[in-house]
């Protein structure tokens, strides 16, 4: 279960994207961890895609693809050297020839070379850092807006993963009571939140 939370550390931007991808790297090569694969494929899985449409591919087609180069991804893990590349450029190369290969096979139609095209970089632009930065700031503003009593049942259930019965254990309140609190707090940070949407 290592994957899972690097998979959330990766969308929350706490661990920079490429080291949590060598990280999932390293752990479907030494455990075989089918975690860390799923987070690897629902990550690269609609890029390769994408990809794959933008350079002419039949849907049909770029989901072969997909299919073909992370099956590639499972059986070659250990090949990858992240002293040579990054993950993405060792997976995009991957795509890159099994495209070739599939055209090769399927017929003698010119096509565009994926390296032709250009990849929308996973990394974030000055803008979207500083709109996540924005945010981070209003998150952390409404929290410590809230009453003590609702914001430490918030930090419980998200910060810390606590389900509603164990905070009511870990605090030695009813569970009504909990629930009630979260409600409360939902509302208010609803309000405070709106334009974040």
């Amino acid at each position: 279960m290592q994957a899972a939370w690097r998979v959330d550390e990766i969308e929350d931007n706490s661990v920079p994207e490429t080291d949590a991808h060598v990280l999932l790297m390293s752990d479907i090569a030494g455990n075989q961890d089918r975690e860390a694969f799923k987070a690897l494929f629902l990550h690269f899985g609609p890029r390769i895609k994408s990809l794959m449409l933008k350079s002419g591919a039949r849907p049909e087609q770029a989901e072969d693809i997909v299919q073909i180069v992370m099956m590639t991804v499972w059986r070659k893990v250990h090949l990858y050297a992240p002293d040579r590349g990054s993950v993405s450029a060792w997976i995009f190369t991957i795509a890159r020839n099994a495209r070739i290969d599939r055209l090769r096979r399927g017929s003698s139609q010119a096509y565009t070379d994926i390296d032709d095209l250009e990849i929308v970089s996973d990394e974030p632009d000055g803008e979207d850092r500083m709109f996540a930065s924005q945010r981070t700031q209003k998150v952390a503003k409404a929290l410590s807006e809230l009453p003590e009593d609702q914001r430490q049942i918030i930090q419980l259930a998200f910060m810390e993963d606590i389900s509603q019965s164990e905070i009511a254990a870990k605090l030695a309140l009813p569970l009504g009571t909990v629930k009630s609190r979260m409600r409360l707090a939902y509302a208010k940070l609803k309000n405070k939140l709106e334009d974040l949407k």
